[in-house]
């Protein structure tokens, strides 16, 4: 069935959070696959002191303790981990550029917003992609469909704007960014931390290496660039094969759609209304 006509929908849909990779899939396969090596459950070789980047950070060393001790991780060898991980002063600058400020600034460039948004995704490549996306994965998305109650097209849309459909990932390792963010960035730290913990319970879960894994700069993973607590929550083994992988676009699939009825989609129901109200300080262009 020619579905043209639902993917350029996408741009309606960006509801996922957080702006990642095992290794990128071809346009004819699937990554089911994940890492071997077994880190984070038995030590490789005993480290006395941490070093890296990180040595001596004391929110490094409470994370530490706090994750032998909530988690039952080896000491010895998440300080191994930890000491290979890289401080990102790029993640610092890229976080610092999203923070909130209280002078409130006109939107930039000309008016017409929705247009211009419009423009930078519908476009005939994007058209084409998602079309083939949508076709690769046909039965996997009407089974989403069926389960969730989500439909096609709203799935090829969200991981087309988030990913390409999974061409543009991150090239961010997601330990990096996290410990970066965790332990030199205080505005947000309590949050990162979190994010950071439960990567590391993903890794050692699902047996991948954390010193593989990329995403966004901020952390954010697979086709979805679901953060880890996103996975946590929402991410499901659509394929069936015993491990949840966000880098796997069946898994993804699933994922997204459970995390949209997690948040209370309604199969049939309508996905937007027509807006009544107006902003009179906005001008024309970007009015609600």
């Amino acid at each position: 069935m020619f579905k043209r006509r639902y993917v350029t929908l996408l741009p309606l849909f960006v509801l996922l959070a957080a702006c990642s990779s095992k290794p990128k899939p071809t346009e004819t396969e699937t990554t089911t696959g994940t890492p071997s090596g077994g880190f984070l459950l038995e030590p490789q070789h005993n480290v006395m002191q941490m070093g890296g980047d990180f040595a001596n950070n004391p929110n490094a060393q409470q994370f530490i303790d706090k994750m032998v001790n909530k988690h039952g991780f080896d000491r010895q060898q998440l300080q191994e981990i930890l000491s290979q991980a890289k401080r990102l002063d790029s993640v610092l600058r890229l976080m610092d550029n999203q923070a909130p400020t209280t002078s409130v600034k006109p939107p930039s460039g000309p008016n017409g917003a929705w247009l211009r948004y419009r423009k930078k995704f519908i476009t005939p490549d994007n058209v084409q992609n998602g079309v083939v996306f949508w076709n690769q994965y046909e039965d996997a998305l009407n089974r989403a469909w069926q389960v969730y109650g989500v439909p096609p097209e709203i799935i090829v849309g969200i991981i087309g704007v988030e990913t390409r459909w999974g061409r543009v990932m991150g090239k961010t390792r997601i330990l990096d960014a996290l410990a970066t963010l965790s332990f030199n960035y205080p505005r947000r730290a309590e949050y990162f931390s979190g994010e950071l913990e439960t990567f590391l319970l993903m890794a050692r879960d699902e047996q991948d290496d954390p010193l593989n894994l990329k995403g966004s700069f901020a952390g954010a993973m697979g086709y979805g660039q679901f953060m880890p607590s996103s996975y946590k929550q929402y991410a499901v083994d659509f394929s069936g094969d015993g491990h949840i992988n966000l880098w796997d676009p069946v898994d993804a699939i699933g994922s997204v759609a459970n995390y949209f009825k997690a948040h209370g989609w309604v199969k049939g129901d309508q996905v937007a209304v027509m807006a009544n109200g107006q902003a009179p300080g906005l001008p024309n262009g970007f009015k609600t």
